[in-house]
Protein backbone atom coordinates (compact mmCIF):
# COMPACT_ATOMS: atom_id res chain seq x y z
CA UNK A 1 0.00 0.00 0.00
CA UNK A 2 1.36 3.39 -1.00
CA UNK A 3 1.45 6.08 1.71
CA UNK A 4 -0.49 9.21 1.02
CA UNK A 5 1.69 12.22 0.24
CA UNK A 6 2.00 14.67 3.18
CA UNK A 7 0.40 18.04 2.50
CA UNK A 8 1.69 21.11 4.34
CA UNK A 9 -0.97 22.82 6.39
CA UNK A 10 -1.24 26.60 6.21
CA UNK A 11 -2.09 28.14 9.58
CA UNK A 12 -4.91 30.68 9.65
CA UNK A 13 -3.89 31.99 13.09
CA UNK A 14 -0.70 33.87 12.22
CA UNK A 15 -2.47 37.13 13.04
CA UNK A 16 -2.31 36.17 16.72
CA UNK A 17 1.44 36.81 16.73
CA UNK A 18 1.06 40.34 15.41
CA UNK A 19 -1.89 40.95 17.70
CA UNK A 20 0.11 39.83 20.73
CA UNK A 21 2.97 42.16 19.79
CA UNK A 22 0.53 45.04 19.42
CA UNK A 23 -1.08 44.38 22.80
CA UNK A 24 2.35 44.22 24.44
CA UNK A 25 3.39 47.58 22.97
CA UNK A 26 0.06 49.15 23.93
CA UNK A 27 0.46 47.91 27.49
CA UNK A 28 3.98 49.40 27.68
CA UNK A 29 2.67 52.71 26.34
CA UNK A 30 0.02 53.00 29.05
CA UNK A 31 2.51 52.02 31.74
CA UNK A 32 4.71 54.94 30.68
CA UNK A 33 1.72 57.31 30.72
CA UNK A 34 0.75 56.11 34.18
CA UNK A 35 4.30 56.71 35.43
CA UNK A 36 4.24 60.29 34.12
CA UNK A 37 0.86 60.88 35.75
CA UNK A 38 2.18 59.77 39.10
CA UNK A 39 5.16 62.11 38.80
CA UNK A 40 2.85 65.04 38.05
CA UNK A 41 0.75 64.25 41.12
CA UNK A 42 3.82 64.65 43.32
CA UNK A 43 4.57 68.03 41.80
CA UNK A 44 0.96 69.09 42.26
CA UNK A 45 1.08 68.19 45.93
CA UNK A 46 4.16 70.38 46.42
CA UNK A 47 2.58 73.31 44.59
CA UNK A 48 -0.69 72.82 46.49
CA UNK A 49 1.07 73.03 49.82
CA UNK A 50 2.83 76.23 48.73
CA UNK A 51 -0.49 77.75 47.67
CA UNK A 52 -2.19 76.83 50.95
CA UNK A 53 0.64 78.27 53.04
CA UNK A 54 0.66 81.51 51.02
CA UNK A 55 -3.05 82.18 51.38
CA UNK A 56 -3.07 81.11 55.03
CA UNK A 57 -0.36 83.64 55.83
CA UNK A 58 -2.46 86.35 54.16
CA UNK A 59 -5.60 85.32 56.02
CA UNK A 60 -7.60 85.17 52.79
CA UNK A 61 -9.28 81.86 53.58
CA UNK A 62 -10.63 80.36 56.76
CA UNK A 63 -10.86 76.72 57.73
CA UNK A 64 -14.62 76.84 57.21
CA UNK A 65 -14.14 77.61 53.54
CA UNK A 66 -12.29 74.35 53.00
CA UNK A 67 -8.87 73.67 51.60
CA UNK A 68 -7.91 75.83 48.69
CA UNK A 69 -5.95 73.08 46.98
CA UNK A 70 -8.91 70.74 46.68
CA UNK A 71 -10.42 72.84 43.88
CA UNK A 72 -13.90 72.76 42.45
CA UNK A 73 -15.69 69.98 40.60
CA UNK A 74 -16.73 70.70 37.02
CA UNK A 75 -19.97 69.64 35.39
CA UNK A 76 -18.38 66.48 33.97
CA UNK A 77 -17.24 65.36 37.40
CA UNK A 78 -13.55 66.17 37.02
CA UNK A 79 -11.77 68.21 39.62
CA UNK A 80 -10.68 71.70 38.64
CA UNK A 81 -7.75 73.27 40.44
CA UNK A 82 -8.07 76.53 42.32
CA UNK A 83 -6.20 79.66 41.24
CA UNK A 84 -2.87 80.29 42.93
CA UNK A 85 -1.22 83.64 43.41
CA UNK A 86 2.28 82.17 43.52
CA UNK A 87 4.55 83.68 40.89
CA UNK A 88 6.97 81.79 38.67
CA UNK A 89 10.31 83.57 38.36
CA UNK A 90 12.53 81.35 36.19
CA UNK A 91 12.80 78.17 38.31
CA UNK A 92 11.75 79.82 41.59
CA UNK A 93 8.20 80.09 42.90
CA UNK A 94 7.69 83.33 44.82
CA UNK A 95 4.91 83.78 47.34
CA UNK A 96 2.49 86.73 47.11
CA UNK A 97 3.99 88.17 50.29
CA UNK A 98 7.48 88.05 48.79
CA UNK A 99 6.30 89.76 45.59
CA UNK A 100 4.48 92.48 47.53
CA UNK A 101 7.53 93.14 49.72
CA UNK A 102 9.81 93.32 46.68
CA UNK A 103 7.60 95.81 44.85
CA UNK A 104 7.20 97.96 47.95
CA UNK A 105 10.98 98.00 48.36
CA UNK A 106 11.37 99.11 44.73
CA UNK A 107 8.81 101.83 45.36
CA UNK A 108 10.64 103.16 48.43
CA UNK A 109 13.98 103.11 46.59
CA UNK A 110 12.55 105.02 43.63
CA UNK A 111 10.95 107.61 45.92
CA UNK A 112 14.36 108.25 47.48
CA UNK A 113 16.07 108.41 44.07
CA UNK A 114 13.54 110.77 42.42
CA UNK A 115 12.42 113.24 45.09
CA UNK A 116 12.54 116.30 42.81
CA UNK A 117 10.49 114.69 40.04
CA UNK A 118 7.90 113.46 42.54
CA UNK A 119 7.69 116.89 44.20
CA UNK A 120 7.18 118.52 40.79
CA UNK A 121 4.48 115.96 39.93
CA UNK A 122 6.29 114.80 36.80
CA UNK A 123 6.69 111.32 38.30
CA UNK A 124 4.18 109.41 40.43
CA UNK A 125 4.58 105.93 41.88
CA UNK A 126 1.72 103.76 43.07
CA UNK A 127 0.67 100.13 43.40
CA UNK A 128 -1.85 99.17 40.72
CA UNK A 129 -3.91 96.21 39.61
CA UNK A 130 -1.07 94.56 37.70
CA UNK A 131 1.91 95.66 39.79
CA UNK A 132 3.92 98.75 40.61
CA UNK A 133 3.17 101.70 38.28
CA UNK A 134 5.72 104.46 37.65
CA UNK A 135 3.94 107.25 35.74
CA UNK A 136 6.07 109.64 33.69
CA UNK A 137 4.07 112.78 32.91
CA UNK A 138 4.46 114.37 29.49
CA UNK A 139 5.32 117.72 31.09
CA UNK A 140 8.53 116.32 32.54
CA UNK A 141 9.60 113.90 29.83
CA UNK A 142 8.28 114.85 26.37
CA UNK A 143 7.65 118.01 24.36
CA UNK A 144 4.03 118.33 23.30
CA UNK A 145 3.20 116.09 20.34
CA UNK A 146 6.67 114.50 20.27
CA UNK A 147 8.04 111.05 21.11
CA UNK A 148 11.60 112.27 21.71
CA UNK A 149 12.33 112.55 25.46
CA UNK A 150 13.58 115.85 26.84
CA UNK A 151 17.37 115.83 27.31
CA UNK A 152 17.01 116.70 31.01
CA UNK A 153 14.81 113.61 31.57
CA UNK A 154 17.47 111.08 30.56
CA UNK A 155 19.05 111.14 34.03
CA UNK A 156 15.78 110.06 35.67
CA UNK A 157 15.31 107.32 33.08
CA UNK A 158 18.83 106.05 33.81
CA UNK A 159 18.06 105.87 37.54
CA UNK A 160 14.81 104.01 36.95
CA UNK A 161 16.44 101.55 34.54
CA UNK A 162 19.32 100.86 36.94
CA UNK A 163 16.98 100.14 39.86
CA UNK A 164 14.54 97.98 37.90
CA UNK A 165 17.40 96.10 36.28
CA UNK A 166 18.43 94.78 39.69
CA UNK A 167 15.02 93.15 40.23
CA UNK A 168 13.74 89.90 38.65
CA UNK A 169 10.47 91.46 37.49
CA UNK A 170 9.24 92.35 34.02
CA UNK A 171 8.34 95.81 32.76
CA UNK A 172 5.45 96.76 30.49
CA UNK A 173 5.81 100.27 29.04
CA UNK A 174 2.45 101.88 28.26
CA UNK A 175 1.94 105.06 26.28
CA UNK A 176 -1.17 107.18 27.02
CA UNK A 177 -2.58 110.46 25.69
CA UNK A 178 -5.52 112.77 26.34
CA UNK A 179 -8.57 112.82 24.05
CA UNK A 180 -7.49 115.80 21.96
CA UNK A 181 -6.88 114.58 18.38
CA UNK A 182 -3.38 114.99 17.03
CA UNK A 183 -2.26 115.46 13.46
CA UNK A 184 1.23 116.77 12.81
CA UNK A 185 4.13 116.02 10.49
CA UNK A 186 5.18 113.04 12.61
CA UNK A 187 1.93 111.47 13.88
CA UNK A 188 -1.56 111.12 12.43
CA UNK A 189 -3.29 109.89 15.59
CA UNK A 190 -2.97 109.46 19.34
CA UNK A 191 -2.46 105.73 18.75
CA UNK A 192 0.77 106.43 16.89
CA UNK A 193 1.97 109.01 19.42
CA UNK A 194 1.33 106.77 22.45
CA UNK A 195 2.95 103.75 20.80
CA UNK A 196 5.97 105.77 19.68
CA UNK A 197 6.57 107.14 23.17
CA UNK A 198 6.35 103.68 24.73
CA UNK A 199 8.73 102.11 22.22
CA UNK A 200 11.16 105.04 22.50
CA UNK A 201 11.43 104.56 26.26
CA UNK A 202 11.91 100.83 25.70
CA UNK A 203 14.69 101.57 23.23
CA UNK A 204 16.45 103.83 25.74
CA UNK A 205 16.32 101.09 28.37
CA UNK A 206 17.73 98.57 25.89
CA UNK A 207 20.56 100.93 24.96
CA UNK A 208 21.44 101.32 28.64
CA UNK A 209 21.89 97.51 28.90
CA UNK A 210 20.39 97.41 32.39
CA UNK A 211 17.17 95.49 31.67
CA UNK A 212 17.18 92.25 29.67
CA UNK A 213 15.23 92.55 26.39
CA UNK A 214 12.98 89.58 27.19
CA UNK A 215 11.73 91.42 30.28
CA UNK A 216 10.48 94.44 28.33
CA UNK A 217 7.28 95.02 26.36
CA UNK A 218 5.70 98.19 24.97
CA UNK A 219 2.13 99.18 24.09
CA UNK A 220 0.18 102.28 23.07
CA UNK A 221 -3.32 102.90 24.46
CA UNK A 222 -4.00 106.39 23.03
CA UNK A 223 -6.73 108.17 25.08
CA UNK A 224 -8.65 105.04 26.07
CA UNK A 225 -7.16 104.44 29.54
CA UNK A 226 -7.50 107.81 31.28
CA UNK A 227 -6.69 108.32 34.95
CA UNK A 228 -8.39 111.72 35.15
CA UNK A 229 -11.22 113.69 33.56
CA UNK A 230 -10.38 114.96 30.09
CA UNK A 231 -12.77 117.89 30.49
CA UNK A 232 -10.18 119.98 32.32
CA UNK A 233 -6.62 121.02 31.40
CA UNK A 234 -5.34 119.48 34.64
CA UNK A 235 -7.02 116.16 33.88
CA UNK A 236 -5.70 116.07 30.33
CA UNK A 237 -2.20 116.77 31.64
CA UNK A 238 -2.43 113.76 33.96
CA UNK A 239 -3.61 111.53 31.11
CA UNK A 240 -0.63 112.44 28.89
CA UNK A 241 1.84 109.99 30.36
CA UNK A 242 3.97 106.89 29.93
CA UNK A 243 3.40 104.23 32.58
CA UNK A 244 6.18 101.82 33.51
CA UNK A 245 4.38 98.82 35.01
CA UNK A 246 6.65 96.57 37.08
CA UNK A 247 4.83 93.28 37.14
CA UNK A 248 5.34 89.70 38.21
CA UNK A 249 5.40 87.11 35.47
CA UNK A 250 2.32 84.96 34.86
CA UNK A 251 0.55 83.86 38.04
CA UNK A 252 0.27 80.09 38.10
CA UNK A 253 -2.46 77.71 39.15
CA UNK A 254 -2.75 73.95 39.18
CA UNK A 255 -3.30 73.35 35.49
CA UNK A 256 -4.06 76.90 34.26
CA UNK A 257 -2.17 80.15 33.98
CA UNK A 258 -4.41 83.23 34.27
CA UNK A 259 -3.10 86.63 33.30
CA UNK A 260 -1.46 88.74 35.95
CA UNK A 261 -4.05 90.85 37.73
CA UNK A 262 -6.81 88.34 37.01
CA UNK A 263 -10.12 88.75 38.89
CA UNK A 264 -9.19 90.14 42.26
CA UNK A 265 -6.13 87.98 42.86
CA UNK A 266 -3.42 90.63 42.74
CA UNK A 267 -5.91 93.27 43.92
CA UNK A 268 -6.33 91.43 47.24
CA UNK A 269 -2.61 91.79 47.89
CA UNK A 270 -2.35 95.44 46.88
CA UNK A 271 -5.35 96.40 49.02
CA UNK A 272 -3.64 95.29 52.20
Amino acid sequence: MNARPHKSRVSNERWLVSYADFITLLFAFFVVLYAFAKADEKKQVLVSESIQNAFSSLGLFTEASGHLTRGAVSSNGTQQSSTSMNIVMDEEILSPVRVKDDLNQIRRTLEKALPNQIAQHTVSIKMGRDGLIISLREAGFFPSGSATPRPDSIGALRQIAALIGQSPYDMRIEGHTDNVPIHNAEFDSNWELSSARATRIARIFLELHTIAPHRLSAAGYAEFHPVADNNSPEGRAENRRVDLVILPRSAISLGAAPAVGDAGAWAKITDE
